[in-house]
């Protein structure tokens, strides 16, 4: 895929082989993210790859080169600062509550939207909606669809850290056009839109 053009000063650049160094570094700046998560908590084991058998960024580049692993990346000059992580049912199956959230699926959605990561230093000026919107075409250029997240709810009037908010926030989702359907867990919400197919 090429790099997407979105309104941002960045550039956003999808997640492959060629990219991947800039989103390790982005990631090790950090301490792996999460615990030490590498963003592949909510993948799955391939026929080629099991996690338990990997540490986290072997892991996470496998799947990488097997086309298994799907994220818009912001770039800031050769940085990556921030990543959205996007992919179908398949490659994304450790969603949190997922027993709630299959009982209440009627439609399966072919994209899910499961993990944001903003660089300490970038956070809290809107580049997490730009890996959103960076996700979304990278979608339509492969052809679009319904697509699926599950966002936090803000108690109103409560700050939470947004290194917390691994999943974005409903607030946002909703300028970026999804619908709310329903709550799932504690704080989450599953949210749709579809999104057309880019034009060739």
């Amino acid at each position: 895929m090429a790099d997407v053009s979105v309104a941002t000063a960045h550039v956003i650049r999808p997640l492959t082989p060629e990219t991947f160094p800039a989103w390790l570094a982005l990631a090790q700046k950090h301490n792996g993210v999460w615990g030490g998560c590498y963003c592949s908590y909510f993948h799955g084991d391939t026929e080629q790859t099991v996690k338990s058998e990997y540490d986290g960024p072997t892991f996470k580049q496998r799947l990488v080169a097997e086309g298994v692993a799907h994220a818009a990346l912001v770039f800031d000059g050769d940085d990556a600062i921030a990543w959205c992580e996007y992919g179908s049912p398949a490659e994304l199956p450790g969603i949190y509550h997922r027993k709630q959230y299959d009982a209440g699926e009627t439609n399966p959605a072919p994209w899910r939207i499961t993990c944001f990561f903003v660089d300490r230093d970038h956070r809290r000026s809107g580049v997490a909606r730009e890996a959103l919107d960076g996700a979304l075409e990278l979608i339509a250029q492969a052809g679009g669809g319904e697509v699926v997240s599950f966002p936090n709810e803000l108690a109103p009037g409560k700050r939470t850290s947004s290194s917390f908010l691994h999943n974005g926030t409903r607030a946002m989702f909703e300028k970026a056009g999804f619908t709310f359907e329903r709550h799932i867990g504690k704080s989450k919400t599953v949210m749709r839109r579809t999104v057309p197919p880019a034009r060739s």
